[in-house]
């Protein structure tokens, strides 16, 4: 009786130890199907939301520095510091940021009414955010977050530059630093004289902020998106140069 109770029992213990391993190859399968499916999921969202956010605005050309032309011929024109500047958005996976920064000094250089030459000064201190009230502390932490190291580093690089190099029709290429990085971009711009004042206006478009390494939650790669989820930030951030400037 005591060897039949005896075998019993082992066959018990048996039968709970291979429902327990059972159970536990279950709990292991479905936590990694689990977090294949939430990666392929994240993968989509990112993918999707990408497709979403994409603007109409065409990516600038860029390429090598080129050299700067001197026109001592030309007419100058000072830049009104308070009413040029750039204008910028940033796109998240959900929602996104925009803003201004301000020309600190600039000279466009013309030739009757053509634009053959110019340079301008950007002060990143005075970088602003337009779509969340001055008044709310959300505008201050972005505005302190942007000018932090994640981003432009105004304790070390301060401003940013553009030179003229070329004007071809409505494309004004140029020399643009930034974060001690420069590289030559052409963009499309409107380009008007009225007497002694002249605006120049680009169209919109994007520059791909990994270039100037601004790298700060960038898709470097899929498992990257992945892991950010919404807090991704796109790559292209759209921009719109607009100059006013009267003649020296």
């Amino acid at each position: 009786m005591s060897l039949f109770f005896f075998n019993k029992q082992i066959i018990s213990f048996h039968g709970r130890l291979f429902i327990y391993l059972r159970f536990k190859s279950l709990k292991l399968k479905f936590y990694i199907m689990k977090k294949i499916v939430l990666n392929l999921f994240a993968v989509a969202i990112v993918g999707l939301s990408v497709v979403a956010c994409k603007s109409d605005a065409k990516e600038a050309k860029t390429g090598e520095v080129e050299a700067v032309a001197e026109n001592t011929e030309a007419a100058k024109y000072k830049a009104d510091a308070d009413n040029s500047m750039i204008i910028w958005k940033a796109n998240k996976i959900v929602g996104g940021h925009e803003g201004t920064i301000n020309v600190s000094t600039g000279v466009a250089e013309f030739e009757g009414d053509k634009l053959v030459g110019g340079n301008f000064m950007f002060d990143i201190n005075t970088i602003k955010c337009t779509d969340i009230p001055e008044t709310e502390e959300a505008n201050a932490n972005l505005v302190g977050h942007l000018k932090s190291e994640d981003f432009f580093d105004v304790a070390q690089f301060g401003t940013a530059a553009f030179e003229i190099t070329k004007v071809e029709g409505n494309n004004i290429s140029g020399n643009l630093t930034l974060k001690g990085i420069k590289k030559n971009i052409t963009f499309p711009a409107l380009v008007a004289v009225n007497g002694d004042d002249v605006t120049i206006t680009s169209d919109t478009f994007t520059l791909d902020r990994t270039e100037w390494n601004i790298m700060y939650n960038s898709a470097t790669s899929d498992d990257v998106a992945a892991s950010l989820g919404d807090k991704l930030i796109k790559d292209d951030v759209e921009i719109k140069i607009s100059v006013k400037a009267k003649k020296a």
